[in-house]
């Protein structure tokens, strides 16, 4: 039966995607270089900062300086236009509603995360979080699923881990749990969800309330 449920953060659970556009562009706009549109970004967010870095500047010499600054830049807005995926409040609540845990495993850095859940009001909700600070090895490592079921003392086959990315997947079927892959998330053209192996694949957050009342019945 299942009795907790595992987040990846950006392109699972929030949309976090504007504002790495918004950091982006003003640093090519300062530059006098081509902006970026928001869904070019949004595919590139789910493989991390360096990667939305490197779309914008391509393979500039100051790379590593552009990263720094990116990453400043993106702690001081962090929120700013940020938002839970539509129907994902309706997701929490149900979980919460049927006494099931929640929690999150995200290859974010803690630097960033935790001012994003404080100000998107999650902290106290979530019974556990992990970033790659936690551990030795992130994800598709199992490590992170299985410190986060340590933490909120859950065996993975009781638990589902939910995330946009290839490595999600594998990192949930690494720890042999049951996974489910989004496709509402951070998903480029090339893409093919239905080659990841994930146990479920949902087309919008709302399509988790019936699969998790589901699991639990079961």
């Amino acid at each position: 039966m299942l009795q907790a449920v595992l987040f990846d953060l950006d392109g699972t659970l929030l949309d976090t995607a504007v504002d790495f556009t918004t950091v982006l562009n003003h640093m090519l706009s300062e530059r006098g270089q081509a902006l970026q549109d928001y869904a070019a970004v949004r595919q590139r967010v789910s493989d991390g900062a360096r990667t939305v870095v490197q779309l914008g500047f391509h393979q500039q010499d100051d790379l590593a300086g552009l990263l720094d600054e990116f990453l400043d830049r993106y702690l001081k807005q962090v929120s700013v236009s940020t938002t839970l995926f539509p129907g994902m409040t309706d997701v929490l609540n149900h979980i919460e509603e049927r006494g099931l845990r929640w929690g999150i495993v995200t290859n974010k850095p803690l630097r960033f995360t935790t001012p994003l859940l404080a100000a998107m009001q999650l902290t106290e909700r979530c019974s556990t979080v992990i970033c790659p600070d936690h551990v030795t090895h992130k994800k598709p490592h199992p490590e992170p699923i299985y410190l986060a079921c340590k933490e909120i003392d859950c065996l993975p086959v009781n638990t589902i881990y939910i995330g946009d990315h290839q490595r999600d997947i594998d990192a949930g079927r690494n720890a042999n749990m049951r996974t489910v892959a989004c496709r509402y998330g951070y998903i480029s053209a090339a893409d093919n969800l239905d080659s990841w192996g994930a146990n479920y694949i949902v087309d919008t957050a709302t399509d988790l309330i019936p699969l998790i009342t589901q699991l639990h019945q079961s």
